[in-house]
């Protein structure tokens, strides 16, 4: 429990809250470049992407801050689908037909870190501890850090109150020690996913979430007004993780909701 609340922003349409966030990200982007020359992200999929690729493709204002620099940028799955990478389900294709696909030579080309495709049709644990190893890797061997240190999240929220791959009232929510677990029975297909644990997402310097659309509403409520709803894993995020998580919602997706909001950042 970190005692501080989390940062609730709205704004009229996606095109006003694409151009909030892109600033955000930025801001993030530069923050991480100038502490250790690198970017660590994971992104989750669902409407994000799409998003995404229009804050971060919008053009520049050529102002250092405004600048995207793609080649800086460690691209990580906050959650990901045990298919193959080209498969519909996958998180990957998704963020690769919204967005990478897209990106311009001149802004840089990220480094991106799908899963192991080669595994997706064995044990979802092994597809897990191979995507931890992945991230031991670029952040520390696990011996030597507890949890790693993303320096921005950028989450969906799904209509029951979902994050990731983290589902309400799972075991996985208690998980404490794995950086990434392996889920075989999700309530929503496909079945088999594997997913940053609880401990991880709150532990990033930054964490975002991104809800639009009057479908929203109702989970917002909760999440934000709710006692019911504390006990969410969307809310569990805002829990751990305090003022470090910001919402970027359109009106539509917190009407009636009285959680205090920001017009801008």
């Amino acid at each position: 429990m970190t005692g501080t609340s989390p940062n609730l922003y709205s704004f009229p349409n996606t095109d006003a809250l694409a151009l909030q966030l892109r600033a955000y990200v930025l801001r993030c982007q530069n923050s991480a470049i100038n502490r250790h020359n690198t970017f660590r992200v994971a992104v989750s999929g669902g409407s994000l992407p799409a998003v995404l690729a229009k804050a971060l493709l919008a053009p520049s204002n050529g102002s250092p801050e405004d600048t995207v620099r793609f080649d800086k940028w460690d691209v990580f799955f906050a959650d990901e689908r045990a298919v193959p990478l080209d498969h519909p389900d996958s998180n990957y294709r998704l963020l690769k037909d919204e967005l990478l696909s897209k990106i311009p030579a001149q802004m840089g080309t990220p480094k991106v870190h799908p899963i192991d495709a080669d595994h997706v049709n064995d044990d979802t644990q092994e597809l897990a501890d191979l995507y931890q190893e992945d991230l031991m890797r670029s952040f520390a061997a696990k011996d030597s850090v507890k949890l790693p240190v993303f320096d921005l999240i950028l989450l969906g929220c799904g209509p029951d109150g979902h994050t990731c791959s983290l589902f309400p009232g799972h075991e996985l929510l208690r998980e404490k020690d794995a950086w990434v677990a392996a889920e075989t029975n999700s309530p929503k297909p496909p079945p088999k996913r594997i997913t940053l644990t609880l401990p991880v997402v709150t532990h990033a310097v930054s964490i975002a979430f991104v809800a639009t659309g009057a479908g929203k509403k109702e989970i917002l409520k909760q999440i934000f007004d709710a006692e019911e709803g504390r006990e969410l894993p969307s809310a569990l995020v805002n829990q751990g993780a305090g003022e470090k998580v910001s919402w970027f919602t359109d009106h539509a997706a917190i009407d009636g909701v009285s959680f205090p909001r920001r017009g801008s950042l």
